[in-house]
Formats: C-alpha cells, sequence, structure tokens
C-alpha cells in the first residue's frame, strides 16, 4: 500500500483526546461544587454552576467532533481506531451524565430529603476521582505511545486498576443509598426522582470505568 507522504504529518489526536478529558476533569469538579450545594438547599450558585458544566459539556462535544472528523487514515494511527472511538464514545459519556444529573437534581427546588443527603453526599464525592483520573491516565496513554516504554504501560494499568476499585466503592455506596431511599422515603414521587436521580450519578463512574477498559484494551499486547 502507497503512503501519501502528507499523512505523516497529521495531528495526533492524543493532544485533542487530552483536552477532552481535560474538560471532563473541569466538569467534574464544577458538579461536586453545584451538588454539595444544592443539597443545601439554599443555594444561590446552583445555576450558575450548571450553566457553567453545560458550556463545558458543549465545548467537549466541539472537541469530540473535531477528533472524529480528523483522525488520521492509513497506518500511522498509534493505535486501533475503533478502540480508539469507543475509549472517546465512553469519556463523552461522563460529561453527558454529568449534566443529567444536574439536570434532575434542578427537579427539586426543595433540595435532598434530609433522611439521604449525607449519602447521596458521599455519592458524590465517589464519583468524582474516577473522572479527575481520566485525564491522568490519557496523560500517561498519551506518553505511552510516543515511547512505548514499559514502565509507563505498567502506569496504565496500575491508573486503570484505581479507576476501577473507585467504580466499586461508588457502585456499593449507590445501591445502599437506594436501599436506604425505598425504606425512609414514604412519597412514592419522590422515591421515583430518588433513584433516577441516584442512577444517574452511579452512570458518571460507570462510564468512567468503560473508559479505562478501553484504554487498557488500547496498551494491550
Amino acid at each position: 500500500m502507497r503512503l501519501l507522504i502528507s499523512s505523516l504529518f497529521f495531528k495526533s489526536p492524543f493532544k485533542d483526546l487530552q483536552r477532552h478529558a481535560d474538560k471532563a476533569k473541569e466538569c467534574a469538579r464544577l458538579f461536586g461544587e453545584a451538588a454539595v450545594c444544592y443539597i443545601g438547599e439554599d443555594c444561590k450558585e446552583f445555576d450558575l454552576l450548571t450553566e457553567q458544566v453545560a458550556r463545558i459539556e458543549s465545548e467537549a462535544d466541539d472537541i469530540k467532533r473535531d477528533i472524529r472528523n480528523h483522525l488520521p487514515r492509513g497506518i500511522l494511527m498509534p493505535v486501533d481506531k475503533f478502540q480508539f472511538l469507543q475509549y472517546l464514545r465512553e469519556e463523552d459519556k461522563v460529561l453527558d451524565e454529568v449534566e443529567e444529573a444536574l439536570f434532575w437534581l434542578s427537579f427539586r427546588p426543595t433540595g435532598i430529603p434530609d433522611e439521604v443527603a449525607a449519602d447521596f453526599r458521599h455519592l458524590v464525592k465517589a464519583v468524582i476521582p474516577p473522572i479527575e483520573k481520566l485525564s491522568d491516565l490519557v496523560a500517561l496513554a498519551t506518553q505511552y505511545f510516543r515511547s512505548r516504554s514499559e514502565a509507563q504501560r505498567t502506569k496504565i494499568k496500575s491508573l486503570v486498576r484505581d479507576i476501577r476499585q473507585y467504580e466499586r466503592e461508588a457502585d456499593l455506596l449507590e445501591r445502599e443509598l437506594k436501599f436506604k431511599i425505598f425504606n425512609t422515603i414514604k412519597d412514592a414521587l419522590v422515591v421515583f426522582h430518588l433513584v433516577t436521580l441516584v442512577e444517574h450519578v452511579g452512570e458518571i463512574a460507570d462510564h468512567a470505568q468503560n473508559a479505562s477498559d478501553r484504554m487498557r484494551a488500547m496498551i494491550a499486547r
């Protein structure tokens, strides 16, 4: 197969993937602030924080489209293109679920019921670390695909295990919180709202783990 000289100078997709991961990390911080603020009921900054998340999510969507539209063709892509796009898809779903969780939060102007407020706060805090770690994961992967260093590969595998552990902890908190909601909240509509909200928050960590698993597949030999 003939390789065009121009294809030797393509823009690395990992540079934009890092930008996308950094947007996810920024959203994680704002999500934590907005959720904790909302739990307190007297939160004047919630709408502003939600708008910031929506703006960052939109910027991340632009980066995602740019990545998809400019993936290099031919043999110079350092990883399997399908696996790369699967990683991008899962990382993007992290941002989508953050925005969706805030959307569901906004349905109840009275805040989170006192009976489950502390547990919900713990769940929110639990899903933030795996999102933040995605930025580190992409940075390590970028270095690895340049150097093919076994030491870098080992660091990536270790970070993937860390993200998987974060997801397990968040999943446990999610199950315990659902059980508590069903056993302490009597209003059926409130139960439905809270359970759906908790599921969206839990999905944030799920997609972060899915993304890390895709990265693990990309470095597999």
